[in-house]
């Protein structure tokens, strides 16, 4: 360890020292106890070095200004270490005048390095727990009320705000159509039938200014969809101009074609609009003008159908176009039954629809927000008594006698004698439903269950079934009659100008004599024809006349049959014969045959065969109610008699013989009434009959409306009734006949 040198001074009588230690002196202080701390009466201050005593005797000389003591480049003792031991500090030599050698014989005095005071160390000291408290507090005071100032904000300052930017983001419930049953024939083949198809659907919210970056997004997608959807642009846009409703459709049961198209014109303005300058235009948009803000996007960065969606829904369709199509009927632009049995089994065939609820975000759905779903439940099938091969002959038999004839419409129903069930039933003109705007609405109906017309001489069947049933007469009861009669101050004829008739009441049916039956009918009374009435009235209701036929198929109309006691003059005459205050529909005419040719026995007509559930379980119809109207025997006597007007050269149903089969039928010619309700304006001309006659199977009934070339129903339905049965026959596989008809006398001779 080097030993510090002394300082020189006057007192110590030495020039240059020794470098010896040398012992303090008298007046030292001691070093302080405490550690670090400088002796008392020590000169050293902070960062100073102390100064040097005068000798005594002498004053003391003066240090220029600049004489401050600076730290020894060599040594690096420090004097605060010195001075902790006890040590007297050296004092600092003297610096000689500037420019001026040191004094021979004078030591040269070195600088004494700059002093440090001794670095004192902080004491630890303990963390205050009050502090710490305070700070948290404070602390989370500031979190808690920015948290405060939020939901406030949220809550009430941006609440409307918030709910409007909520509304972009929520559930929407989609309805979920229940797939519609279809309408079969009798074999299983579908008549009408349900196949996919596509509502093609609009989010309103996603047309504004804002969503899309146009101001006319509503009439630019109007534009793009109304030639492939078939709907007129200012429809489309008006729908589209409702951003409070999330869902639109725009057009409902479009071709997957359709679909198709209008998705991929989508995808294409998708891509164009997601190019890097359009999406550097979307940018802009809402930005100020300095900053190159932009109020609108270009027309080819904009994608008006990007709020276009589609969802897959059925379509009907009728897949023998317009066969059966007055009985099958037909859908709404909502696919809900709006005719015939479609809109008569709408319940059963349209199911249960169901919905599915899904989280959707700018109209896309959102997988993860998860959703519920209440399935839909299919409709049932209907399984009706139609063949299509009957049918298909019906139909176009008298479509081409409608067209033949000049008349307004015709229509010819066939049904089973023993069942009472529905054969065919075909009109004329009639419609595809597949495309109702080729067709009128007039076109739409089913003629032979909405029409009442005044049957004519058809009715006369049960006329004469009154009379024979009540044992008034027999088949061969004789009968004069004259060219004229004169009844209630009227006169009435019959078809054709003649002599005195001499016909038996075979022969009065035969050659559908008006005369001859009024004369038959009077006898029901015995002079009293209030009474004779009121016995052929129990007897017409028992055939099904003056109500419905229990079809109760829409739009059918149960005719009219005035009670006795309201006939009034010729009324009390004109029913006797099919005029006047009776009217029927086809249906309930054809009933009146049928119940003959089932040995008197009427069985309600019928048209469903049965119906299929959704669970794919099988309810038929319950069998049509019987009811007993003339006795088996009166039923075979009039089937004899009706032989006669088709087989006997003077009956006037002729044209309707089929060679190898026995057939019984009436013809029916009867003035038409016109369509204001009051008198009479053409003709309905008619023929109905079954066959085989030994073994009836099937009735056919023709009927004509306003036919303009000819007006006997002889002439113009019998030949259809000849086409359409002898058709059913071979096609229903039925065996000839067996035996000749009984060619019932007609005259008699005076």
């Amino acid at each position: 360890m080097t030993t510090p040198r002394q300082p020189s001074g006057s007192g110590s009588g030495s020039g240059s020292g020794s470098g010896r230690r040398q012992p303090p002196r008298a007046g030292a202080a001691r070093p302080a106890a405490g550690r670090g701390q400088p002796a008392k009466g020590q000169s050293a201050a902070r960062g100073q070095a102390a100064k040097p005593q005068a000798p005594k005797g002498q004053p003391a000389k003066p240090q220029p200004a600049k004489a401050q003591p600076v730290r020894s480049q060599s040594a690096k003792a420090q004097p605060a270490k010195s001075a902790a031991v006890g040590r007297t500090p050296r004092a600092p030599q003297q610096r000689r005048p500037e420019g001026r050698p040191p004094a021979r014989g004078q030591a040269a005095v070195r600088p004494r390095p700059k002093s440090r005071l001794p670095q004192r160390p902080r004491p630890l000291k303990l963390a205050e727990p009050k502090r710490r408290l305070r700070v948290i507090t404070v602390a989370l005071s500031l979190v808690f009320s920015v948290f405060a100032g939020r939901l406030v904000q949220l809550q009430l300052v941006d609440a409307d705000a918030l709910a409007a930017d909520a509304n972009t983001n929520r559930y929407q419930n989609i309805p979920i159509t229940a797939e519609r049953g279809s309408i079969m024939s009798s074999d299983g083949v579908a008549l009408a039938a349900t196949v996919d198809a596509y509502d093609i659907t609009a989010d309103p919210a996603m047309f504004t200014p804002a969503a899309t970056g146009i101001p006319d997004a509503p009439e630019q997608a109007a534009a793009l969809l109304s030639p492939i959807i078939g709907v007129a642009k200012d429809r489309i846009a008006a729908d589209l101009h409702t951003p409070k409703t999330r869902y639109k459709r725009l057009a409902s049961q479009q071709t997957p074609a359709a679909k198709n198209q209008i998705s991929d014109l989508k995808s294409s303005l998708e891509k164009q609009a997601g190019s890097r300058a359009c999406q550097a235009q979307k940018k802009l948009l809402g930005k100020p003008a300095d900053q190159g803000g932009r109020t609108r996007v270009d027309n080819e960065c904009a994608n008006p159908l990007a709020g276009v969606f589609n969802r897959e829904t059925q379509k009907r369709i009728y897949p023998a176009d317009g066969l059966a199509a007055n009985l099958v009927g037909f859908v709404n632009g909502e696919g809900e039954g709006a005719g015939g049995l479609e809109l008569q089994y709408q319940k059963q065939l349209a199911g249960k629809d169901g919905h599915s609820s899904y989280a959707q975000a700018g109209g896309r759905l959102v997988p993860t927000a998860g959703g519920s779903m209440d399935p839909a439940v299919p409709g049932s099938d209907v399984k009706l008594t139609i063949n299509r091969d009957v049918q298909w002959a019906a139909q176009r038999a008298i479509t081409d006698q409608v067209a033949n004839s000049g008349a307004e419409k015709g229509y010819v129903v066939v049904q089973d004698v023993k069942t009472g069930q529905v054969i065919a039933m075909a009109g004329a003109p009639g419609f595809n439903p597949n495309d109702l705007s080729l067709s009128k609405q007039s076109q739409m109906g089913n003629p032979a269950l909405v029409d009442a017309y005044e049957p004519g001489s058809t009715a006369k069947l049960m006329s004469l079934a009154a009379v024979l049933d009540s044992g008034k007469a027999n088949w061969d009861t004789r009968v004069t009659v004259p060219n004229r009669l004169v009844r209630a101050g009227q006169q009435f004829k019959d078809d054709v100008e003649h002599g005195d008739w001499y016909l038996t009441l075979a022969g009065v049916l035969a050659k559908s004599s008006n005369i001859g039956t009024i004369e038959a009918v009077e006898t029901l009374g015995d002079g009293d024809q209030l009474k004779a009435n009121q016995i052929l009235d129990g007897y017409m209701r028992k055939f099904g006349v003056g109500r419905p036929t229990g079809l109760n198929f829409p739009g059918e109309t149960p005719g009219m049959l005035k009670k006795p006691e309201d006939l009034v003059a010729s009324e009390k005459y004109n029913i006797s014969f099919g005029q006047g205050p009776l009217q029927m529909n086809a249906l309930q005419a054809t009933s009146v045959y049928s119940t003959i040719a089932n040995g008197g026995v009427r069985v309600a007509p019928s048209i469903v065969q049965g119906i299929t559930g959704p669970d794919g379980k099988y309810t038929a119809t319950p069998p049509g109610e019987q009811t007993r109207v003339v006795s088996e025997e009166t039923a075979k006597t009039l089937t004899s008699m009706l032989e006669s007007v088709v087989d006997d050269e003077q009956g006037t149903g002729g044209k309707a013989a089929i060679p190898g089969y026995r057939v019984a039928g009436k013809t029916g010619t009867a003035n038409r009434g016109a369509a204001d309700g009051k008198g009479y304006d053409g003709y309905t001309a008619s023929f109905i009959g079954f066959a085989p006659a030994d073994a009836p199977r099937y009735t056919v009934s023709c009927t004509l409306q306003g036919p303009v070339n000819g007006h006997f129903g002889g002439q113009l339905c019998g030949p259809v009734f000849k086409q359409v049965m002898e058709f059913t026959l071979k096609t229903m596989q039925v065996p000839p006949s067996g035996s000749p008809a009984p060619n019932l006398p007609v005259e008699w001779k005076p």
